[in-house]
This record gives C-alpha cells, sequence and structure tokens, in this order.
C-alpha cells in the first residue's frame, strides 16, 4: 500500500509570484530592444543608403563612410574629440581626487563642502553651457570685469578664438563634473581599513607617500569606473558644445556628436549623419570594451 503523501499541486499564487519578474521586466526590456537596439540597427542600415531629406533604402555601401572621412570637418571633430576627451577625463580624475583627499581629512563643514562640489552635477549640461557662455563672453563675463577692475590690456577671447574655443569646452565640462568623480573617490577613500594607513605610519611612512604608494593603487576600480563613465560623457557630448559654443566660431569646436546632428537634421544628409553615428558607437565600444575585458581578466586572475 503506497502511504506517501499526495504532492500538493502548485496553487495560481505560486505561479504568478514565479512569474512576477518577468511580467514587470518584460515591457522594459521590449521598450529597449525596439527603442535602443532596433533604433541602433535601423541606423547602421540608413548609413549604407543614399537617404538624404527621408530615408532611401537604396544600398550603396560604403560610400557614405568614404565620403565622411573625405570631409575635412569630420577630421576636425575627431580632433576636438580627442583634446576635449583627454583633457576633460585628465583634469575630472585629478580634481576628483584631489578634493576627495581633502574631504577625507575629517575637515570642518564637509557635508557643506561635498554639496557644493555635487551642485554642478545637479544641472543640465544646457544650464552648465549656458552659465559659462555668460561667463566666458568677453563683452560680459571675466575678460569685462577684470578690465573694468583697472587692468584695460586684458583678454580673455576663447569662446570667440577659432583657435581656443575647444578649451572652454573643457573648462565647462570639468566644472560640471569633477564633483561627481570627488564623490566615488570619496566613497573610496571611506572604504579602506585605517587599520593599514596605522600600520604605515608606524612604519615610518609620511601621509603623500601613504596615499602614492598604498592608498591610490587600491583605487583602481574607482579609476576604472571613473574613465568609464567620463569617457562617455565626452564621446556622445552635444548639449554643453551646442549651449556653449554651438560648434563654432565656424566650426572649430565642433564634436562628432554636432557633426552628425548638423548633418543629420539641419543639411537633410541622413545617411551621413547615421555614418557618423555609427562611427561614434564604434568609438564607444573600442575604447570601453578592451577597458572592461582588461579589468575582468585582472579580477580573475586577482
Amino acid at each position: 500500500m503506497n502511504t506517501a503523501a499526495p504532492v500538493p499541486r502548485r496553487s495560481a499564487l505560486d505561479a504568478l509570484e514565479a512569474a512576477l519578474p518577468k511580467i514587470v521586466l518584460g515591457p522594459t526590456l521590449l521598450v529597449s530592444l525596439i527603442f535602443v537596439y532596433g533604433f541602433i540597427a535601423w541606423t547602421a542600415v540608413l548609413s549604407f543608403t543614399k537617404s538624404r531629406l527621408l530615408p532611401n533604402y537604396e544600398f550603396v555601401g560604403f560610400y557614405q563612410y568614404v565620403t565622411l572621412f573625405e570631409n575635412e570637418r569630420w577630421w576636425v571633430a575627431l580632433k576636438n574629440l580627442c583634446v576635449f576627451g583627454g583633457l576633460f577625463i585628465f583634469f575630472c580624475l585629478a580634481t576628483g581626487l584631489i578634493l576627495a583627499i581633502l574631504l577625507d581629512q575629517k575637515i570642518r563643514a564637509e557635508g557643506w563642502l561635498r554639496s557644493i562640489y555635487l551642485y554642478p552635477m545637479a544641472l543640465s549640461f544646457i544650464v552648465t553651457g549656458t552659465a559659462w557662455k555668460w561667463i566666458l563672453n568677453p563683452g560680459l563675463g571675466i575678460e569685462r570685469l577684470v578690465q573694468q577692475a583697472g587692468f584695460p590690456g586684458f583678454t580673455f577671447d576663447w569662446l570667440v578664438n577659432p583657435e581656443m574655443s575647444v578649451y572652454t569646452v573643457v573648462i565647462a565640462g570639468v566644472w560640471q563634473s569633477s564633483g561627481f568623480v570627488m564623490a566615488l573617490f570619496l566613497a573610496g577613500l571611506r572604504g579602506i581599513d585605517d587599520s593599514v594607513i596605522k600600520a604605515a605610519q608606524v612604519d615610518g611612512a609620511s601621509m603623500p607617500r601613504i596615499y602614492w604608494s598604498i592608498i591610490i593603487p587600491t583605487l583602481r576600480p574607482v579609476f576604472f569606473s571613473a574613465v568609464m563613465i567620463l569617457a562617455h560623457i565626452a564621446i556622445k557630448s552635444f548639449d554643453l558644445v551646442m549651449a556653449l559654443t554651438g560648434g563654432g566660431p565656424g566650426f572649430s569646436s565642433d564634436m562628432p556628436a554636432t557633426f552628425m546632428y548638423a548633418f543629420g537634421f539641419t543639411r537633410n544628409q541622413i545617411g551621413l549623419g547615421a555614418a557618423s553615428a555609427m562611427m561614434m558607437l564604434m568609438t564607444v565600444v573600442a575604447v570601453i570594451v578592451p577597458m572592461m575585458y582588461a579589468e575582468v581578466r585582472r579580477n580573475r586572475r586577482g
């Protein structure tokens, strides 16, 4: 005689509970597939067509990419991206690390200072660009104030100087993003065990030496995260450039994102704009994927 207790059937409530994550995440995943990856695929298709004012699906191979790299303005945009990206990442990391180290000394009014440094990150790049456009305007901002203070020969015309305009974008970008980097580094510093620092002090190491040889190397994951975020911001920079310089004077401060907008939406060359957008995507992939691969490989070895 079989005396085993019957296995109860799974109730409808249990089945609903098991399916709930799929129900909740399903719409988000579907929207992402359509409006992110779907439009990326559509942009890739358009970059191989003769599309101008409206999409035209006549295949022309790599014609748009050849035209893109024969365009002088595209090369200026790439050069500006290298200048802006390199300086933006370097100064954000340096400024953020220095501010984090200073705040880590348990100084007075730390919360107040931290809020001041983080406040620019709460602003949009449009607001930042507009504010710095006023500050750097030769007739209204720094140049005007210094001249009125008794230095009539002082000039600071980077905003209207084609050779220097891209550096104004660097100034505004660093001002906005360095506080965010500071918060990342400060969180990393607060996670370091104090016993490590005390042991190094017992051995006679000075604080600068401790930071340089012990603390900063342990912040490698924070550096990795910060560089990833800053590189992404630099490559897709659009609103800051449009609000601050509009890509000018001329197209001296153009970036790939502003180039794509200009040709894809104002010059009615959708195919060329799509090609530039795909090159931006490839740039992001070329920068981020090797960094992620190297970091994952290092972690596995460790």
